[in-house]
């Protein structure tokens, strides 16, 4: 009797310390107005990152205010992430483009990686979450 009570209060622990969820809290900066949006979208893997945001694994909105925005999310369980911020100025949930793929909006990566052709990679916008809370900074740029 005694090792199965042993073995509950075990699993149990290892249940609650494997089951900890994280927040990654997220400002970014930059903004060229107020106007619209600033959405926060996660990623696990490469595929979707940057532009399609429906490959994101949690995403969140909020309002910009004086060019800034902080925004957290939440139940993130450790592990290798990259975010991309954007500043969806119309409200359409979409990064939008001009006929050569270049975004019309702002937009930031984690990291923020510095690229001279194309959008910054997976691999370099990489940070790990292996607190119960974790911060990074995000500066908006526009092209």
């Amino acid at each position: 009797m005694k090792k199965i009570m042993v073995i509950c209060v075990l699993v149990g622990f290892v249940q609650t310390v494997l089951g900890q969820s994280n927040q990654c809290i997220v400002q970014a900066t930059g903004f060229k107005s107020d106007a619209g949006k600033c959405s926060i979208y996660l990623y696990k893997a490469e595929k979707g990152f940057p532009k399609d945001f429906k490959y994101s694994i949690a995403s969140v909105s909020g309002t910009i205010e004086n060019g800034k925005c902080r925004l957290v999310l939440k139940n993130i369980p450790k592990g290798k992430y990259a975010v991309v911020a954007h500043h969806d100025k119309n409200g359409n949930r979409k990064l939008d483009t001009n006929f050569l793929g270049m975004p019309k909006e702002g937009v930031g990566t984690s990291n923020n990686v510095k690229s001279r052709f194309g959008p910054p990679s997976f691999e370099d916008s990489t940070f790990s979450i292996v607190k119960p809370s974790s911060a990074i900074s995000i500066t908006i740029k526009y092209l």
